[in-house]
């Protein structure tokens, strides 16, 4: 992903796919933005601009998330599961239930993170580590 239209269509299409290392670059940059958000943003601030910060930032979030679903053959669909358990527990979980959450988080890190692309072209697209050459 060396070209600037890739990262501009890595964050704006939920469409194809992306290998594991794009992935864990483009979440470590939306958290870090999102840490970085939180840590400056006092509760008044936070408030005022809150609706003007975290709606893209879920979009680019949806983007990043269904993409690396697709490449692991999943719907991209499974995003709304993990953003809502990812909104349910940040920044700390204060529910009791919020085990349940925290354990689609932590299948999401192992799922997405660790796990690698599928093989071969699924019905999302041809593997991004391997791409057909045109001849």
């Amino acid at each position: 992903m060396n070209d600037r239209g890739e990262w501009t269509d890595l964050f704006l299409s939920a469409s194809g796919r992306i290998a594991r290392g794009p992935f864990l670059i483009a979440s470590a940059a939306l958290l870090g933005f999102a840490v970085l958000y939180e840590a400056i943003a006092g509760m008044t601030i936070h408030l005022l601009t809150g609706w003007l910060i975290y709606p893209p930032l879920l979009f680019f979030a949806t983007c990043v998330l269904s993409k690396r679903l697709h490449d692991r053959g999943r719907s991209g669909w499974w995003a709304a599961l993990i953003l809502i358990s990812l909104v349910a527990v940040w920044p700390t979980p204060k529910h009791f239930l919020d085990f349940l959450f925290a354990a689609v988080v932590v299948w999401a890190i192992i799922e997405l993170g660790a796990m690698p692309s599928e093989q071969g072209a699924n019905r999302y697209g041809p593997n991004p580590l391997k791409p057909t050459v045109s001849v």
